[in-house]
């Protein structure tokens, strides 16, 4: 059974200090209007995230549980350029400390349009997250909008593209609509939560050994 299929929603935070203490986690970034609320509803069967036809819709952090203390991260949508600017520069802040910074995040799942994928913010999102070591997934959503010829073609410049960032970054076709690439999105997303990591704090660092 799909890790996913147990999601339920945890929290909601605004801030650093109100992250919860983690055994691992899932960050789901990407354009405003990608289809990311989409794609997390997809691959936990149900709707968990508010999916909405205005983009940046999610302003919040917003961690769903996956059992264990483990959990898939709902970030707010980057390149909604009709947010306040101060509601805009909170959410960078805050974006950028837990990306930068979240010991338990084990990756990135950026979710990208395939008819627009790899745009000027997409780049920087990966030369800006490249430093942390750490894989990132793309999910080419709304794959049924092209052929599948034209799908692949764009699938096959997508991941050359991405080896020039980073040899742990990668990417699949998918589509919510008609549950296209479910399974290996599971596949990889799975993998990385089972990789054995210690146990970390609410700020994000180690856990003492218990006595």
């Amino acid at each position: 059974m799909s890790l996913f299929r147990e999601a339920a929603f945890f929290k909601s935070a605004a801030r650093l200090d109100d992250l919860p203490a983690s055994q691992g986690e899932i960050a789901f970034v990407g354009r405003s209007n990608a289809g990311k609320s989409s794609a997390i509803n997809a691959l936990a069967g149900k709707r968990l995230a508010f999916v909405s036809k205005m983009p940046g819709r999610t302003q919040l952090v917003n961690f769903y549980a996956l059992g264990g203390s483990r959990f898939l991260v709902d970030l707010p949508g980057y390149g909604y350029s009709n947010a306040p600017v101060a509601a805009r520069a909170l959410w960078e802040e805050t974006l950028g400390a837990y990306l930068r910074t979240r010991d338990p995040l084990r990756g990135a799942a950026l979710i990208m349009d395939v008819r627009r994928p790899l745009t000027e913010l997409d780049q920087r999102m990966l030369q800006w997250f490249r430093p942390t070591g750490k894989p990132v997934h793309v999910l080419l959503t709304k794959a049924d909008k092209l052929s599948r010829a034209a799908a692949r073609r764009t699938l096959f410049k997508v991941e050359t593209e991405l080896l020039l960032f980073a040899p742990n970054f990668s990417a699949q076709l998918f589509s919510s609509l008609k549950k296209i690439g479910l399974e290996e999105a599971d596949a990889v997303f799975s993998g990385w939560l089972d990789a054995r990591e210690p146990v970390h704090t609410r700020d994000g660092q180690p856990a003492a050994a218990p006595t």
